[in-house]
Protein backbone atom coordinates (compact mmCIF):
# COMPACT_ATOMS: atom_id res chain seq x y z
CA UNK A 1 0.00 0.00 0.00
CA UNK A 2 1.70 3.18 -0.99
CA UNK A 3 1.36 6.49 0.72
CA UNK A 4 -0.24 9.77 -0.92
CA UNK A 5 2.69 12.28 -1.54
CA UNK A 6 0.59 15.65 -1.16
CA UNK A 7 3.57 17.80 -1.03
CA UNK A 8 5.90 16.55 -3.68
CA UNK A 9 8.48 16.39 -1.54
CA UNK A 10 10.52 13.02 -1.94
CA UNK A 11 13.13 11.35 0.12
CA UNK A 12 16.39 11.41 -1.99
CA UNK A 13 16.50 15.15 -2.16
CA UNK A 14 15.13 15.62 1.26
CA UNK A 15 17.67 14.02 2.68
CA UNK A 16 20.23 15.66 0.43
CA UNK A 17 19.10 19.24 1.32
CA UNK A 18 19.34 17.92 5.35
CA UNK A 19 22.72 16.71 5.00
CA UNK A 20 23.94 19.83 2.92
CA UNK A 21 21.97 22.13 5.97
CA UNK A 22 23.91 19.84 8.78
CA UNK A 23 27.44 20.33 7.15
CA UNK A 24 28.11 16.72 6.01
CA UNK A 25 29.84 16.04 2.89
CA UNK A 26 28.13 13.07 0.98
CA UNK A 27 31.06 10.77 2.04
CA UNK A 28 31.38 12.10 5.43
CA UNK A 29 27.44 11.15 6.01
CA UNK A 30 27.81 7.23 3.98
CA UNK A 31 30.12 6.23 6.73
CA UNK A 32 28.04 7.59 9.57
CA UNK A 33 25.34 5.69 8.81
CA UNK A 34 27.48 2.66 7.58
CA UNK A 35 26.76 2.81 3.76
CA UNK A 36 29.07 2.94 -0.01
CA UNK A 37 29.22 7.05 -0.62
CA UNK A 38 27.97 5.84 -3.72
CA UNK A 39 24.77 4.34 -2.39
CA UNK A 40 23.96 7.11 -0.72
CA UNK A 41 24.36 9.42 -3.94
CA UNK A 42 22.28 6.69 -5.73
CA UNK A 43 19.40 7.36 -3.15
CA UNK A 44 19.75 10.99 -3.19
CA UNK A 45 19.46 11.27 -7.35
CA UNK A 46 16.31 9.22 -6.60
CA UNK A 47 18.04 6.16 -8.71
CA UNK A 48 17.66 3.87 -5.62
CA UNK A 49 14.49 3.98 -3.34
CA UNK A 50 15.09 4.83 0.31
CA UNK A 51 17.14 2.41 2.77
CA UNK A 52 15.93 0.24 5.08
CA UNK A 53 14.88 0.90 8.48
CA UNK A 54 17.88 0.80 10.72
CA UNK A 55 19.80 3.23 7.84
CA UNK A 56 16.71 5.83 8.27
CA UNK A 57 16.76 5.38 12.01
CA UNK A 58 20.47 6.68 11.72
CA UNK A 59 19.47 9.31 9.38
CA UNK A 60 16.73 11.21 11.52
CA UNK A 61 19.28 11.31 14.49
CA UNK A 62 22.06 12.98 12.12
CA UNK A 63 20.25 15.01 10.01
CA UNK A 64 17.77 16.28 13.17
CA UNK A 65 14.55 15.61 11.46
CA UNK A 66 11.47 14.06 12.62
CA UNK A 67 11.78 9.71 11.72
CA UNK A 68 7.76 9.38 11.64
CA UNK A 69 7.96 11.98 8.64
CA UNK A 70 11.15 10.25 7.56
CA UNK A 71 9.72 6.90 7.56
CA UNK A 72 6.97 8.28 5.81
CA UNK A 73 8.70 9.32 2.86
CA UNK A 74 11.08 6.52 2.58
CA UNK A 75 7.34 4.46 2.10
CA UNK A 76 6.39 6.57 -0.72
CA UNK A 77 10.27 5.92 -2.23
CA UNK A 78 9.51 2.08 -1.97
CA UNK A 79 5.95 2.62 -3.12
CA UNK A 80 5.25 0.28 -0.30
CA UNK A 81 4.27 0.92 3.55
CA UNK A 82 6.69 3.31 5.87
CA UNK A 83 9.59 1.03 6.55
CA UNK A 84 9.00 1.31 10.16
CA UNK A 85 5.26 0.23 9.53
CA UNK A 86 6.55 -2.95 7.89
CA UNK A 87 8.95 -3.97 10.48
CA UNK A 88 5.87 -3.58 12.50
CA UNK A 89 3.40 -5.79 11.37
CA UNK A 90 5.94 -8.43 10.39
CA UNK A 91 6.89 -9.20 13.86
CA UNK A 92 3.26 -8.41 15.18
CA UNK A 93 1.64 -10.82 13.04
CA UNK A 94 -1.55 -10.42 15.32
CA UNK A 95 -1.96 -6.82 13.88
CA UNK A 96 -3.25 -8.71 10.58
CA UNK A 97 -6.30 -9.38 12.48
CA UNK A 98 -7.11 -5.95 13.73
CA UNK A 99 -7.00 -4.74 10.00
CA UNK A 100 -9.07 -7.37 8.05
CA UNK A 101 -11.94 -6.64 10.62
CA UNK A 102 -11.59 -3.11 10.02
CA UNK A 103 -11.31 -3.78 6.25
CA UNK A 104 -14.62 -6.62 6.57
CA UNK A 105 -16.94 -4.13 8.50
CA UNK A 106 -15.89 -1.53 6.11
CA UNK A 107 -14.74 1.29 8.40
CA UNK A 108 -15.05 4.71 6.55
CA UNK A 109 -12.16 7.13 7.81
CA UNK A 110 -14.23 8.60 10.55
CA UNK A 111 -14.80 5.10 11.94
CA UNK A 112 -10.80 4.50 11.73
CA UNK A 113 -10.10 8.18 13.33
CA UNK A 114 -12.10 7.16 16.06
CA UNK A 115 -10.24 3.64 16.67
CA UNK A 116 -7.26 5.86 16.59
CA UNK A 117 -8.25 8.43 18.93
CA UNK A 118 -9.29 5.97 21.37
CA UNK A 119 -5.76 4.72 21.60
CA UNK A 120 -3.85 7.89 21.60
CA UNK A 121 -6.41 9.59 24.70
CA UNK A 122 -5.33 7.66 26.89
CA UNK A 123 -1.80 8.50 26.57
CA UNK A 124 -1.50 12.25 25.56
CA UNK A 125 1.63 13.98 25.84
CA UNK A 126 2.51 17.64 26.62
CA UNK A 127 5.18 20.13 25.35
CA UNK A 128 5.49 23.35 27.42
CA UNK A 129 7.86 25.82 25.15
CA UNK A 130 9.64 28.12 27.87
CA UNK A 131 12.98 28.97 26.17
CA UNK A 132 11.72 32.37 25.45
CA UNK A 133 13.80 35.36 26.99
CA UNK A 134 10.81 37.28 28.78
CA UNK A 135 12.34 40.86 28.50
CA UNK A 136 8.74 42.49 28.84
CA UNK A 137 8.97 41.17 32.67
CA UNK A 138 11.81 43.13 33.29
CA UNK A 139 13.99 42.57 36.24
CA UNK A 140 11.72 39.80 37.23
CA UNK A 141 13.53 37.53 34.32
CA UNK A 142 17.37 38.77 34.65
CA UNK A 143 18.08 35.84 36.29
CA UNK A 144 15.15 33.65 35.79
CA UNK A 145 12.71 31.77 33.02
CA UNK A 146 9.45 33.62 33.04
CA UNK A 147 8.08 30.27 33.92
CA UNK A 148 10.10 29.98 37.04
CA UNK A 149 8.03 33.22 38.62
CA UNK A 150 6.54 32.23 41.98
CA UNK A 151 2.76 32.50 42.37
CA UNK A 152 2.02 31.57 46.18
CA UNK A 153 5.05 28.96 46.99
CA UNK A 154 4.99 27.53 43.03
CA UNK A 155 6.54 28.52 40.45
CA UNK A 156 3.98 29.31 37.00
CA UNK A 157 5.52 26.31 35.96
CA UNK A 158 4.81 24.11 38.60
CA UNK A 159 1.55 25.52 38.65
CA UNK A 160 1.09 24.03 34.89
CA UNK A 161 2.49 21.07 35.75
CA UNK A 162 -0.11 20.80 38.59
CA UNK A 163 -3.18 21.00 36.26
CA UNK A 164 -1.99 18.48 33.74
CA UNK A 165 -1.21 16.22 36.19
CA UNK A 166 -4.44 16.54 38.11
CA UNK A 167 -5.96 15.42 34.47
CA UNK A 168 -3.80 12.34 34.38
CA UNK A 169 -1.27 13.79 31.97
CA UNK A 170 1.62 12.59 32.96
CA UNK A 171 4.21 12.62 30.09
CA UNK A 172 5.28 15.84 30.09
CA UNK A 173 8.84 17.83 28.16
CA UNK A 174 9.68 21.26 28.24
CA UNK A 175 11.98 23.54 25.96
CA UNK A 176 14.50 25.36 27.32
CA UNK A 177 16.89 28.43 26.49
CA UNK A 178 17.19 31.10 27.89
CA UNK A 179 18.55 30.52 31.30
CA UNK A 180 18.08 26.69 30.61
CA UNK A 181 19.63 25.47 33.85
CA UNK A 182 17.06 27.05 36.09
CA UNK A 183 14.58 24.89 34.68
CA UNK A 184 15.40 21.13 36.36
CA UNK A 185 12.62 19.35 37.54
CA UNK A 186 12.74 15.47 37.89
CA UNK A 187 10.18 13.72 36.01
CA UNK A 188 9.95 16.11 32.94
CA UNK A 189 12.11 15.61 29.13
CA UNK A 190 14.25 17.91 28.20
CA UNK A 191 14.85 19.79 24.67
CA UNK A 192 17.31 22.65 24.52
CA UNK A 193 16.46 25.37 21.90
CA UNK A 194 20.18 26.61 21.29
CA UNK A 195 19.10 29.77 19.01
CA UNK A 196 16.02 30.90 21.06
CA UNK A 197 17.56 34.55 20.78
CA UNK A 198 16.80 34.52 16.59
CA UNK A 199 13.79 32.40 16.53
CA UNK A 200 10.49 32.50 17.68
CA UNK A 201 7.78 29.87 19.31
CA UNK A 202 6.86 28.17 16.23
CA UNK A 203 10.57 27.28 15.04
CA UNK A 204 11.33 26.77 18.86
CA UNK A 205 8.20 23.65 18.81
CA UNK A 206 10.73 21.88 16.49
CA UNK A 207 13.20 21.43 18.63
CA UNK A 208 10.90 18.63 20.16
CA UNK A 209 9.78 18.03 16.57
CA UNK A 210 10.60 13.68 17.50
CA UNK A 211 7.54 13.83 20.37
CA UNK A 212 5.06 15.34 18.09
CA UNK A 213 3.08 12.36 17.52
CA UNK A 214 0.33 10.73 18.93
CA UNK A 215 -2.15 13.06 20.63
CA UNK A 216 -0.47 15.74 22.41
CA UNK A 217 -1.07 19.28 23.42
CA UNK A 218 1.35 22.24 22.76
CA UNK A 219 1.30 25.17 25.80
CA UNK A 220 2.84 28.50 25.92
CA UNK A 221 4.95 28.61 29.11
CA UNK A 222 3.88 31.86 30.50
CA UNK A 223 -0.22 31.40 31.26
CA UNK A 224 -1.67 30.48 34.21
CA UNK A 225 -5.07 28.36 33.65
CA UNK A 226 -6.94 25.86 35.67
CA UNK A 227 -7.47 22.13 35.58
CA UNK A 228 -11.12 22.41 33.66
CA UNK A 229 -8.79 24.20 30.65
CA UNK A 230 -6.53 21.18 30.27
CA UNK A 231 -9.86 18.94 30.52
CA UNK A 232 -11.34 20.67 27.78
CA UNK A 233 -8.50 20.41 25.23
CA UNK A 234 -8.31 16.63 26.05
CA UNK A 235 -11.96 16.17 25.19
CA UNK A 236 -11.71 17.61 22.04
CA UNK A 237 -11.30 14.43 19.27
CA UNK A 238 -10.18 17.14 16.12
CA UNK A 239 -7.12 16.70 14.52
CA UNK A 240 -6.09 19.85 15.19
CA UNK A 241 -7.66 22.20 18.24
CA UNK A 242 -7.07 25.46 19.48
CA UNK A 243 -8.29 27.08 23.26
CA UNK A 244 -9.90 30.02 22.25
CA UNK A 245 -11.44 32.50 25.36
CA UNK A 246 -14.76 33.82 24.29
CA UNK A 247 -15.17 36.11 27.76
CA UNK A 248 -11.25 37.77 26.52
CA UNK A 249 -12.16 41.38 26.50
CA UNK A 250 -12.58 42.31 29.90
CA UNK A 251 -9.06 40.87 30.69
CA UNK A 252 -7.64 43.94 28.95
CA UNK A 253 -9.58 46.95 30.74
CA UNK A 254 -6.75 48.68 32.07
CA UNK A 255 -3.79 46.78 30.52
CA UNK A 256 -1.69 49.37 29.48
CA UNK A 257 1.83 47.11 29.03
CA UNK A 258 -0.11 44.83 27.14
CA UNK A 259 -2.77 46.47 24.89
CA UNK A 260 -5.61 44.89 22.88
CA UNK A 261 -3.74 45.06 19.52
CA UNK A 262 -1.37 42.93 20.61
CA UNK A 263 -4.04 40.00 21.70
CA UNK A 264 -4.30 36.79 19.62
CA UNK A 265 -7.37 36.92 18.22
CA UNK A 266 -9.43 34.28 16.69
CA UNK A 267 -12.87 34.84 14.56
CA UNK A 268 -14.41 31.06 14.14
CA UNK A 269 -17.26 29.76 12.06
CA UNK A 270 -20.57 28.40 12.97
CA UNK A 271 -18.80 24.92 13.34
CA UNK A 272 -16.25 26.71 15.44
CA UNK A 273 -13.89 25.91 13.23
CA UNK A 274 -10.75 29.04 12.86
CA UNK A 275 -11.30 31.30 10.09
CA UNK A 276 -8.87 34.23 10.88
CA UNK A 277 -6.45 33.96 13.95
CA UNK A 278 -3.66 36.30 15.27
CA UNK A 279 -3.03 39.81 16.05
CA UNK A 280 -6.28 40.87 14.32
CA UNK A 281 -8.22 44.49 14.28
CA UNK A 282 -10.36 44.58 17.44
CA UNK A 283 -12.21 47.22 16.25
CA UNK A 284 -13.69 44.82 14.11
CA UNK A 285 -16.86 43.16 15.89
CA UNK A 286 -16.15 39.48 13.94
CA UNK A 287 -13.69 38.86 16.63
CA UNK A 288 -14.89 36.06 18.64
CA UNK A 289 -12.47 35.42 21.25
CA UNK A 290 -8.62 35.05 22.15
CA UNK A 291 -6.26 32.20 21.46
CA UNK A 292 -4.74 31.22 25.15
CA UNK A 293 -1.47 29.50 23.53
CA UNK A 294 -2.73 26.06 24.11
CA UNK A 295 -2.93 23.36 21.15
CA UNK A 296 -3.85 20.06 20.78
CA UNK A 297 -2.85 17.79 18.06
CA UNK A 298 -3.92 13.99 17.20
CA UNK A 299 -1.62 11.75 15.61
CA UNK A 300 -2.83 12.44 12.37
CA UNK A 301 -3.24 16.35 13.34
CA UNK A 302 0.29 15.87 14.44
CA UNK A 303 1.90 14.54 11.29
CA UNK A 304 -0.02 17.29 9.30
CA UNK A 305 1.40 20.12 11.46
CA UNK A 306 5.03 18.33 10.69
CA UNK A 307 4.46 17.56 6.94
CA UNK A 308 3.54 21.58 5.97
CA UNK A 309 6.15 22.85 9.03
CA UNK A 310 8.68 21.06 6.60
CA UNK A 311 7.44 22.19 3.31
CA UNK A 312 7.00 25.76 4.64
CA UNK A 313 10.51 25.99 5.94
CA UNK A 314 12.03 25.17 3.06
CA UNK A 315 9.72 27.92 0.97
CA UNK A 316 9.79 30.82 3.46
CA UNK A 317 13.21 30.60 5.73
CA UNK A 318 14.56 34.14 5.70
CA UNK A 319 11.45 35.47 4.21
CA UNK A 320 8.39 36.66 5.26
CA UNK A 321 5.73 34.33 6.53
CA UNK A 322 1.94 35.20 7.39
CA UNK A 323 2.20 38.07 9.66
CA UNK A 324 6.07 37.22 10.67
CA UNK A 325 9.27 39.23 8.91
CA UNK A 326 10.79 36.38 8.57
CA UNK A 327 10.45 32.47 8.96
CA UNK A 328 12.40 32.29 11.92
CA UNK A 329 9.87 34.86 13.77
CA UNK A 330 7.07 33.09 12.89
CA UNK A 331 4.65 32.42 16.36
CA UNK A 332 2.51 29.64 16.53
CA UNK A 333 -0.96 31.76 15.28
CA UNK A 334 1.22 32.05 11.86
CA UNK A 335 1.57 28.41 11.35
CA UNK A 336 -2.16 27.75 11.91
CA UNK A 337 -3.29 30.90 9.94
CA UNK A 338 -1.90 29.25 7.07
CA UNK A 339 -2.74 25.60 7.43
CA UNK A 340 -6.53 27.42 7.54
CA UNK A 341 -5.60 29.10 4.76
CA UNK A 342 -4.58 25.86 2.30
CA UNK A 343 -8.10 24.41 3.55
CA UNK A 344 -7.26 22.26 6.84
CA UNK A 345 -9.14 22.74 8.89
CA UNK A 346 -8.77 23.74 12.87
CA UNK A 347 -11.29 23.52 15.61
CA UNK A 348 -11.90 26.17 18.33
CA UNK A 349 -11.83 24.66 22.10
CA UNK A 350 -14.24 27.35 23.83
CA UNK A 351 -13.39 28.56 27.15
CA UNK A 352 -15.07 31.28 29.39
CA UNK A 353 -12.06 32.83 31.19
CA UNK A 354 -9.90 30.11 33.55
CA UNK A 355 -6.92 31.57 32.57
CA UNK A 356 -4.39 34.66 32.52
CA UNK A 357 -1.14 35.47 30.56
CA UNK A 358 2.05 36.65 32.14
CA UNK A 359 3.77 38.91 29.76
CA UNK A 360 4.66 42.07 31.33
CA UNK A 361 5.12 43.23 34.90
CA UNK A 362 2.04 45.22 34.84
CA UNK A 363 0.41 41.25 34.13
CA UNK A 364 2.52 39.72 37.03
CA UNK A 365 2.03 42.12 39.93
CA UNK A 366 -1.98 41.62 38.67
CA UNK A 367 -1.86 37.73 38.57
CA UNK A 368 0.09 38.35 42.25
CA UNK A 369 -2.84 40.40 43.65
CA UNK A 370 -5.89 38.46 42.74
CA UNK A 371 -4.02 34.67 42.65
CA UNK A 372 -6.08 33.98 45.71
CA UNK A 373 -9.27 33.95 44.05
CA UNK A 374 -8.47 32.97 40.77
CA UNK A 375 -6.07 30.28 41.45
CA UNK A 376 -6.46 28.05 44.14
CA UNK A 377 -3.28 26.80 46.25
CA UNK A 378 -2.26 22.90 46.11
Amino acid sequence: MAIKNNFKINFGPYIRDLRIKNGFGQRELAKKIGVAASYLNDIEKEKRAAPKATIIKKLSVLLKTNIDYLNDLAGISKKSLAPDIDEYIESNSQIISLIRSIKNNNLNNEQINDIENSINKNNTKVLIIAAGLGSRLKKHTENLPKCMLDFGGKTLLERQLDAYKKCGVKDISVIRGYKKDKINYKGLKYFENTDYRNNNILNSIFYAEKIINGNIIISYSDILFEPVVVQRALESNHDISVVVDIDWRGYYVGRKDHPISEAENVIFNSNNEVQKIGKINTTNEEVHGEFIGMIKLSNRGANIFKQHFNRLKKIYWNKPFQRAKTFQKAYLTDMIQELVDIGIKVHCVIIESGWKEIDTVEDYKKALVGFKKKFTKT
